[in-house]
């Protein structure tokens, strides 16, 4: 039980999981007075140089004032932070406000004076620079800008954690001193450092659940059969290069070795005289406390728990699946499950095949995950057998890697996309995902694996809008079509299904990277040529005539085609078709023949090619090389059994190569000099004053009108589906002159519309607007509903003002129901709709559309995140199907196109400056020939959810 320190409430919100630089964890939690054996347990095993530097002079042992002093916090101007890995502290971080003459202080003073100490044992593993992130947020919470640091010139460590964190600092020497002062704002270099960090831990944390040098397999059954006997077996026939032990406690006191594998059996983890890397966990539930325990205790690095009875069965599973990530984290260790299918890794020096794989699968460049053991071992088994259906992918793209997470209440797919990233031996990502747990980071860490090797996704659960049971994720109402647009603009190829999911790997990972869209299509029938045309042009790709070498042709006439298709400058890639032959050849010929030509070196870059066969499986085969390791320089051709199929993983090739070309020279966000963001902030601040609640320590937890922040973030999610708000809801509605009031201090300028509550003031509106005028309603149930016939346009006079005045109230109610305005014409163009609303999960996501039917019937809306460059606003205008009616479709006049651009720009300028503006909907903006204008706008605020990905590397909360 901890206790709270002085008179200020603990602040949970500070504790978190971090994983440190040899991929082991620790947790870091503030220090309270209950700590304080621990801190004395601690400063004990601390050698006399560590505390001759930490107090700049010798410090045997802490006095009891001392450990008064270290371990009772106000939370506020005196803070400490421990890390922790069982029930140990090792290492903790302190800083306490100073004024400017370094005495303490209190707010509203702004700089601290900050100092750690950690352990000997645990010094080279990124502990302080994780401490260091970790108490610079909690500083800036406090509202403290700046850290002072003294420190002796020989603590060149220390020296070094401070100077590499990437803050903006500056250096001082006296009284052999060194002084360093560093501002705590995040800056671009810091924020890299500690993504490079993270990168770095998570990557190695992974590698070692994939490379042990020793695994135990916990849960061996005596007899065969079972669940850890299968795993065991799967070991030892996969040729595992590291040591095996089988552990089972109800092995006999006398059993040295079971057979007939041959192993060391235990009866207990405790009784194995050397290291163990890995654990194979494959015991009932309820006895997986005490396993974790015992392996905790013996040094255990990683767990892979098969078994199951967590959160895919009911709340109490819940509770043991977050008791269980508690536990294993507490002494340092990763976890892959719980309900895991295993691990494997085909590298020749580990051969590691810890899973219910019956086989090791050929080795090769595909990283595979997956969230399900059914898909896991679907693909696992497409990939390797031969013979029928994908039986050309065994040979031609192998695995590397795979991991099946089951419930992933630890290791994900985040983790591996850290891991591989700069894997040497992975070169495609493959991934089957039940849901995403933190889709603001996958999408970062996706696009930065994209940008140098593919990342192909296969997303279930798409239209249930949950996840799966089992799997703790933050509830977010993005629709399926807005996740599929930010997965496209990270660079992620996402695919709709298994079988797309493994064409699409084996052609990157078998075949370069298209050029350009242009394909040359040949073989020996010209029905499978049309129906190959067919295919590139339903997937947007521009084929050329399909050349028919005639049923007749010989191996010697593909390779010669083949040959001149690839010489060719008018093309970009090639589809070979082949059907049986009458007379002599054969498939080897055959596939020997476009090897050749594939192979063959030319004139420029080198042009992937695809085979599509019917019925020709041995061909297949050939062009795989599934009978053996091919000679060096071979090069291996993926060959599909339809036309659809190879051209659809080609047209994912052509556009992550297009996504690839564009990435390496990113757009530019643009600075515009009329932008007031000093202005919009004070007025946010106006805005939101009345309705705060008194909030915490923690800052923000009182939201306006009694919603929290998190609360009205989510609430925002309908305005990307629907695009109007429905009800107050959390957080402050705009009233439309508040919200034209910051729009404005962004350029965005809305068209005045004036109350018309009775004819009369319709007319003096309509006069001092000018004539032509609109007449519309502004009610909830009749706003953007044109079709109801609620919107009179083009009035150009008093007497037709009137009539329209009439006609609504007749035929829709009341003028106090329909809140009847008056506007000024604006002139003709294509309605269209601009929305940007915060999801806590994803961010800040900007939409464009076409309003009416286009977005609201047939979801015709493009998204991005924000803050969009130049290049991203431009291709949301143009992603969406309707796009042609803004280019001049069927003889009408383009539309303004770059003003258009200019707004999406300005409003995502606007909602990343300002992240309280959690909901803006401009609806519609009508672009003419020349300019545009904003007929109608809503915004809503709210106090901001916390940006994760600012704040210091954690791992996610149980």
């Amino acid at each position: 039980m901890r206790s709270p320190s002085d008179h200020h409430a603990y602040p949970t919100h500070w504790e978190a999981d971090v994983v440190l630089r040899d991929g082991g964890t620790a947790q870091i939690r503030p220090i309270t007075t209950d700590d304080a054996q621990r801190l004395v347990s601690f400063y004990e095993r601390v050698s006399d140089e560590s505390k001759y530097y930490r107090f700049f002079a010798p410090y045997p042992r802490l006095s009891d004032r001392d450990v008064h002093r270290f371990t009772h916090h106000d939370y506020v101007d005196r803070v400490g932070l421990a890390a922790i890995v069982g029930d140990e502290f090792i290492a903790t971080v302190r800083y306490d406000r100073i004024d400017s003459r370094g005495m303490a202080a209190t707010a509203p003073a702004d700089e601290a004076e900050v100092a750690f100490l950690v352990q000997d044992a645990h010094q080279g593993r990124g502990v302080a620079s994780a401490l260091l992130e970790h108490i610079a947020a909690v500083a800036r919470e406090r509202g403290i800008r700046r850290f002072a640091a003294e420190v002796l010139p020989a603590n060149t460590k220390m020296i070094k954690v401070f100077t590499d964190a990437g803050y903006t600092q500056k250096r001082s020497f006296e009284d052999g001193v060194v002084r360093l002062e560093f501002d705590l704002e995040p800056t671009d270099r810091s924020l890299a450092v500690m993504r490079a960090r993270e990168q770095r831990a998570e990557a190695r944390s992974v590698q070692r659940l994939l490379a042990p040098g020793s695994v135990a397999v916990i849960g061996t059954s005596r007899t065969p059969g079972g669940v850890g006997r299968t795993v065991l077996r799967n070991l030892l026939d996969g040729g595992f290069t590291g040591r095996v032990h089988a552990v089972n406690h109800a092995f006999p006191d006398d059993m040295a070795r079971l057979e007939p594998e041959g192993v060391p059996a235990h009866r207990s983890l405790r009784a194995i005289e050397e290291p163990v890397d890995l654990a194979v966990v494959a015991v009932p539930a309820e006895r997986v406390p005490a396993v974790v325990a015992e392996c905790g205790d013996h040094g255990v690095q990683g767990l892979v728990v098969l078994s199951a009875g967590y959160a895919e069965s009911g709340s109490e599973g819940r509770d043991r699946q977050r008791d269980l990530v508690r536990q294993a984290r507490s002494y340092g260790m990763r976890v892959i499950g719980p309900n895991a299918f295993g691990v494997i890794n085909t590298a020749d020096g580990v051969r590691l095949n810890a899973s219910l794989s019956p086989q090791l699968p050929n080795p090769g460049r595909l990283g595979l995950f997956t969230q399900s053991g059914a898909i896991g071992i679907a693909l696992l088994s497409g990939l390797n057998r031969r013979g029928g259906g994908l039986a050309s992918l065994a040979g031609i793209a192998g695995i590397s890697t795979f991991v099946s997470a089951g419930n992933r209440a630890d290791v994900s797919g985040n983790d591996l996309l850290q891991y591989w990233y700069d894997d040497p031996l992975t070169d495609v990502v493959l991934m089957y995902l039940e849901s995403i747990g933190n889709p603001r980071k996958f999408t970062r860490l996706a696009r930065r694996t994209a940008a140098v090797k593919p990342v192909v996704v296969v997303k279930g659960a798409r239209h249930t809008g949950s996840a799966p049971t089992g799997h703790a994720v933050p509830t977010t109402r993005i629709p399926d079509a807005t996740v599929s647009d930010l997965l496209r603009q990270a660079g992620v190829i996402r695919v709709d299904t298994v079988t797309e999911l493994a064409d699409t790997g084996v052609l990157l990972a078998s075949q370069p990277l298209p050029a350009g869209p242009r394909v040359a299509i040949l073989g020996n029938s010209e029905s499978l040529g049309l129906i190959t045309y067919d295919a590139c042009l339903t997937e947007e790709l521009r084929p050329l005539p399909p050349r028919d070498l005639t049923t007749d042709a010989t191996p010697d006439d593909f390779r010669r085609a083949l040959t001149g298709a690839l010489a060719d400058d008018a093309c970009d890639a090639v589809v070979v078709t082949a059907i049986p032959w009458v007379g002599d050849g054969s498939a080897q010929a055959l596939a020997a023949a476009v090897r050749e030509a594939a192979q063959a070196p030319g004139p420029g870059p080198a042009k992937p090619v695809a085979v599509v066969h019917l019925e020709i499986q041995e061909l297949a085969e050939a062009l795989a090389g599934t009978g053996g390791e091919p000679a060096p320089g071979t090069r291996r051709i993926p060959a599909y059994p339809a036309a659809e199929r190879a051209v659809r993983a080609l047209a994912e090739a052509v556009r992550y190569a297009r996504w690839r070309e564009e990435a390496a020279e990113p757009g530019r966000v643009p600075e515009y000099d009329d932008i007031d963001e000093a202005g919009a902030a004070a007025d946010i601040q106006v805005l939101l004053a009345p309705a705060d609640g008194p909030g915490g320590e923690g800052g923000g937890n009182g939201g306006p009108r009694g919603g929290t922040g998190r609360d009205a973030a989510a609430a925002t999610g309908e305005a990307m589906s629907g695009g109007v708000f429905d009800g107050p809801g959390p957080g402050v509605e705009l009233s439309a002159a508040d919200t034209q009031r910051l729009l404005a201090r962004y350029g965005v300028s809305v068209l005045p519309a004036l109350p018309a509550p009775d004819p009369d003031t319709a007319v003096r509106a309509a006069q001092r607007l000018g004539f032509p005028v609109a007449l519309k309603p502004t009610a909830a149930q009749l706003r953007h509903r044109a079709d109801l016939g609620g919107v009179r346009l083009e009035l150009g006079s008093e007497t037709e003002l009137r009539r329209a005045y009439a006609e609504l109230t007749d035929y829709l109610g009341r003028p106090e129901e329909l809140g009847l305005v008056v506007q000024r014409m604006a002139p003709r163009g294509v309605d269209t709709v601009v929305r940007a609303a915060i999801d806590p999960a994803a961010g800040a996501v900007l939409s464009f559309g076409l309003a009416g039917a286009p977005s609201e019937l047939l979801g015709d809306t493009a998204h991005g995140l924000v803050p969009v460059t130049g290049r991203d606003a431009a291709e949301l205008i143009r992603s969406i199907r309707t796009a042609p009616l803004l280019f001049g479709w069927r003889g009408s006049k383009p539309v303004d196109t770059a003003a258009l651009e200019e707004l999406l720009l300005r409003v995502s300028r606007l909602v990343d400056d300002h992240p309280e503006m959690v909901a803006v909907d401009l609806e519609p903006v009508v672009v003419a020939q020349h300019g545009l204008s904003v007929l109608g706008a809503s915004a809503r605020l709210a106090p901001p959810p916390p940006r994760t990905d600012l704040g210091p590397r954690h791992m996610p909360a149980y």
